[in-house]
């Protein structure tokens, strides 16, 4: 009798565990799928166009349409004096184009073009989902259309932080005309990240998420597939890296306590494409600010040194 209550304790202490991951799960989906819309500011527009015009570039908004009808909207600031090549930059998550202007006032003084979009669910773009590389890889090659339409740039690169870092990173094995990318930040899969997520929820490492709490992160992903028809699985940097030739600098910060170094590392791992530099001292998508001299002679060095390899037909 005692063992006969023993167990149905057990049994409902598991039922309620595993109604309480799928829970977990649905929120965790729908927090990170559907993030805080930051929307473009006027005093941060004025900025953008303030900055273009010390540099002797003009910013112009543009749209086009993505696969699934969704208005991607962007800037593109053209110096005059340009040096015929153009530089895409992709914000993180929860960011718009605004979070990128250091950066592109830093390749605007070298001459480049700057394609500075809104992703999808973000800024002042449509679309309802995030989907971290699924849906925006499409995007950025759409964009790319866009630019060698109507920029005609001799060479394309591109520079990413965090989640558009791993958006560009996926685009790649699809889209042959980037000559070298750079980014900051980026994780090396989705599934990797969720293990992270869980453990900084209860202010643990990953372990907790793989081990213990595994359950929600397999909900999370059950449920992604049924309610929006998305396979988390297939979104893996890492994966993506490991089957390209393209000169990838990765950066990230040491002390990155938001995606911890060890997924560049992944990332880097048995490509000899790509270059790690492991930043010491630096936080999240912290390197301009802590090492900004290197910074930008690593990424002008690495744009220059591909400025000559090809041209877009």
């Amino acid at each position: 009798m005692r063992t006969r209550t023993i167990l149905r304790l057990v049994a409902c202490c598991l039922l309620a565990f595993l109604g309480l991951s799928f829970v977990a799960g649905v929120y965790l989906v729908q927090v990170t799928l559907q993030p805080t819309r930051r929307l473009l500011s006027a005093d941060g527009e004025m900025h953008a166009r303030e900055m273009s015009q010390r540099h002797g570039a003009e910013l112009t908004d543009v749209a086009i349409p993505a696969r699934d009808g969704a208005t991607l909207r962007a800037w593109i600031i053209e110096p005059r004096n340009n040096n015929g090549n153009a530089v895409i930059l992709l914000h993180g998550l929860s960011d718009n184009r605004q979070g990128m202007m250091d950066y592109a006032e830093m390749f605007l003084s070298d001459g480049f073009n700057i394609l500075m979009p809104d992703a999808r669910a973000h800024g002042a773009s449509g679309g309802q989902l995030a989907t971290f590389g699924l849906l925006e890889s499409d995007d950025i090659h759409r964009w790319l259309d866009w630019l060698e339409q109507s920029e005609h740039p001799h060479l394309l690169f591109g520079f990413a932080e965090s989640m558009g870092a791993a958006q560009l990173l996926q685009s790649l094995p699809s889209e042959p005309r980037f000559s070298a990318v750079a980014v900051e930040s980026p994780f090396s899969s989705f599934r990797e990240i969720a293990y992270d997520r869980v453990g900084q929820f209860f202010h643990t490492g990953p372990w907790l998420g793989r081990t213990v709490l595994r359950s929600i992160v397999e909900a999370a992903f059950g449920y992604a597939r049924l309610k929006y028809q998305l396979d988390f699985e297939q979104v893996s940097p890492e994966a993506a890296v490991g089957r390209i030739r393209v000169p990838i600098l990765l950066i990230h910060g040491v002390n990155d306590s938001n995606i911890p170094i060890r997924h560049s590392r992944k990332i880097a791992l048995g490509n000899p494409s790509v270059t790690l530099w492991a930043v010491p001292n630096t936080e999240h998508c912290g390197t301009i600010n802590t090492a900004h001299r290197q910074f930008q002679q690593r990424l002008i060095s690495l744009f220059g040194g591909h400025s000559t390899d090809q041209s877009i037909n």
